[in-house]
Order: C-alpha cells, then sequence, then structure tokens
C-alpha cells in the first residue's frame, strides 16, 4: 500500500487560506499521503499549520512550493484534476471511487498529481486542460460546492482504500476475552429461563418457544465469554432480588398477623395483642 500512495502528490493552486491548508494536512496525514506542493498561496505560514495539523512536520516541511502550476506538474505521469461540476468542453470525468484504482496503477510508474484550485473559484479551464482526468466528487446538485479540504479528504480516503486500507482490522476492544464456549452458553440460557420463569414471564407464553427465540436471537451477538457471564449474572440477580424481596414480604406477612406481649399465659405460651 505505502508504494503506491507515497508517488500521489496532492497539489494546490493558488490556496487562499493558510486555515484550508492545514486541514488538507491532517487530512494527508489521516489518509498516508505525503507529498504536498503548493502553486502562489496566498499565506505558508508552518506554526499555524502545524498547530492545527498536529505531528504534521514532516508533511509541511516537505511541501515543495512553485511559481507555475506548469512547474508543480513537470514531472508527473498523470494529472488528475477536480471540479464540483461538468464543464462545457468534453473531459475524461470520472468519479473518486472508480477512478482511485487506475490512480494508483499509473502511480506505480511514477508521480500521480491530483490538482485542487483555489477556494474561491476551483481550477479554471486552463488548470483543466492540463489534466489527463477530471474527478468530481457526487454531492445533491443544490449545493455541490465543497470546502477545499473536504474535497482532499474524500480524494484521499477513496485512494487509501483502495489501496488497501480497509483491510486493517477493527479494534477488538481492551475487555475482549475469548469465545464463550457451548457450555458457558448453556449455563446462560439456564439462568435466563429460571429469571424468566420467576417473574412468571411464561404466563401466558410457551416456554420453549420463547427459549428458542432467545437462542437464535444471542446466538446472532455470538457473545464471547464476559457477554455470557454477564446476561448470566443478570438472570441470577433477578432470582437473588425476588428471593431477597419474597423473604422481606413474609417477614412483613408474620408481623402483620400478631406481635407477642410481654406476659405468659396459663399455658407459657405469649399471646398476640388481640387475641380473645
Amino acid at each position: 500500500m505505502r508504494s503506491a500512495l507515497d508517488n500521489i502528490c496532492i497539489v494546490l493552486d493558488e490556496p487562499q487560506d493558510v486555515v484550508n491548508i492545514a486541514a488538507v494536512v491532517r487530512a494527508m496525514k489521516n489518509l498516508g499521503l505525503s507529498r504536498l506542493r503548493l502553486v502562489r498561496p496566498a499565506e505558508f505560514d508552518v506554526l499555524r499549520i502545524t498547530g492545527i495539523a498536529h505531528r504534521s512536520e514532516d508533511i509541511v516541511g516537505a511541501a515543495l512550493h512553485f511559481e507555475t502550476l506548469a512547474d508543480a506538474l513537470a514531472d508527473a505521469v498523470h494529472v488528475a484534476g477536480t471540479t464540483t461540476r461538468a464543464r462545457t468542453a468534453k473531459r475524461n470525468y470520472g468519479r473518486p471511487r472508480h477512478m482511485a484504482p487506475a490512480l494508483l496503477d499509473r502511480a506505480r510508474d511514477g508521480t500521480v498529481a491530483i490538482l485542487f484550485g483555489r477556494e474561491d473559484r476551483g481550477l479554471t479551464n486552463a488548470a483543466l486542460d492540463r489534466c489527463q482526468t477530471v474527478l468530481i466528487i457526487p454531492t445533491v446538485p443544490e449545493y455541490a460546492s465543497l470546502n477545499l479540504a473536504h474535497a482532499v479528504l474524500i480524494v484521499a480516503y477513496e485512494l487509501f482504500l483502495a489501496a488497501g486500507g480497509e483491510e486493517r482490522p477493527l479494534p477488538l476492544g481492551k475487555r475482549r476475552t475469548e469465545p464463550a464456549q457451548h457450555r458457558d452458553l448453556e449455563e446462560m440460557y439456564r439462568a435466563l429461563e429460571s429469571a424468566l420463569l420467576a417473574i412468571e414471564f411464561f404466563k401466558a407464553r410457551e416456554p420453549d418457544r420463547v427459549m428458542r427465540s432467545l437462542r437464535t436471537l444471542l446466538s446472532r451477538a455470538e457473545p464471547e465469554l464476559r457477554e455470557a457471564h454477564l446476561v448470566s449474572a443478570i438472570g441470577l440477580e433477578v432470582m437473588h432480588f425476588l428471593a431477597r424481596a419474597r423473604g422481606g414480604t413474609e417477614r412483613g406477612d408474620a408481623a402483620g398477623r400478631g406481635t407477642v406481649t410481654g406476659g405468659e399465659g396459663a399455658d407459657g405460651v405469649g399471646r398476640a395483642e388481640g387475641a380473645q
């Protein structure tokens, strides 16, 4: 992946805002691009750029400055321009997602320049004439204009994916455990069934059908051992809570039926208040 992306060069033609340059640098850093060229930027403040795009000194320090667009593109084996709309002249238009694999193929032969115009008017027709292909990012037609850095980010993202960036595994989480084994799952189902039985959930439902649905649902989740234990603990805690509540109710009922007085009857048994 690195060799192809290393030959992708982002070229900004007369960028007007240093904040936009910083945002472009940040997008490049996010998506594995390292080569930046600027044609007559209105402002280029290294401290401001690196203050916005942290840890980007490598890209900013290696950025090349040019007085003419021709010089900035001179060594490119392929130039892809960008525009928000099709122009009158017929050009080789394409979407970034569709064009990215071909651009990476060309990058194996040398520098591929991705050209972006200034923020207020984009690329001129003269600049687009220098491009072998022109990328159009799909947007709603009512609001097609993109921020410069957004456009760079989208094109860089498609190149990154085409270069295999999506193959990186997703994070697994710091608390991930091994998969639950069959005995762990059966223990989980038993705890759930016992809890549902305790709350009389099956009073109007068929237990086998309910448990079959729960098994299907939880099987789709493929619970890890920690997750299976958590579900089991929920079921067990429901039963413990009910046992405690019922124990308290029984004690309360006994108290409500009468309390023993201090004196004893003739038979030596304390009598309840209110007894005749």
